[in-house]
């Protein structure tokens, strides 16, 4: 049956990388731009409206501003240089194994979340919503880091690239050992 063959030929002549068609989508410019309009709108805030709100707290939420706000920056430098690099590889500027190395030195770091830290609720609200703006950019990203890992050519994703997948990866295939061992 040459009708099975052909269906046979669709479904195993190449594996649909994810990363390539998500940097090419509009939906990528979607998240590049929500992106750098929070990093523009993060740093209008602190060094306006966020500078004078600091002024009138407590000293000891002056500290907890002073932290919050150095992390909310940290964490968006972070996102901004995984997006830009992302767009360089999406506008050809650099190949895809300079994006590697340049991604290998962003760091997508998960900070604790500061909403259970004592004196969080105190804050100026402007700067409560610019980190939980930032957290939820931070996730997306993450999880679109995670499923833009390069295939392998045994069509697995390589968890070289990021170590909390590899811990995974590890984890499972030790269970699945297990799991055979006890049948």
């Amino acid at each position: 049956m040459s009708n099975g063959s052909s269906v046979e030929t669709l479904f195993t002549s190449e594996t649909v990388s994810f990363g390539e068609r998500f940097q090419a989508s509009e939906q990528f410019d979607r998240v590049f731009s929500e992106g750098m309009a929070l990093v523009e709108r993060s740093a209008t805030y602190l060094d306006g409206e966020g500078r004078l709100e600091s002024k009138g707290l407590p000293s000891q939420i002056t500290v907890l501003y002073a932290t919050e706000s150095m992390r909310l920056t940290t964490r968006l430098l972070e996102l901004a240089s995984w997006l830009l690099i992302r767009r360089a590889l999406k506008e050809g500027e650099i190949t895809a194994e300079e994006a590697e190395t340049k991604r290998a030195r962003v760091k997508l770091q998960t900070l604790g979340r500061p909403a259970h830290t004592k004196g969080f609720s105190e804050l100026p609200q402007g700067l409560r919503d610019l980190i939980d703006a930032s957290f939820q950019l931070h996730d997306r990203i993450v999880q679109l880091d995670r499923a833009m890992l390069p295939v392998a050519a045994d069509g697995q994703s390589s968890t070289a690239l990021n170590p909390v997948a590899s811990q995974l990866d590890t984890l499972e295939r030790a269970f699945a050992g297990r799991r055979a061992a006890a049948r």
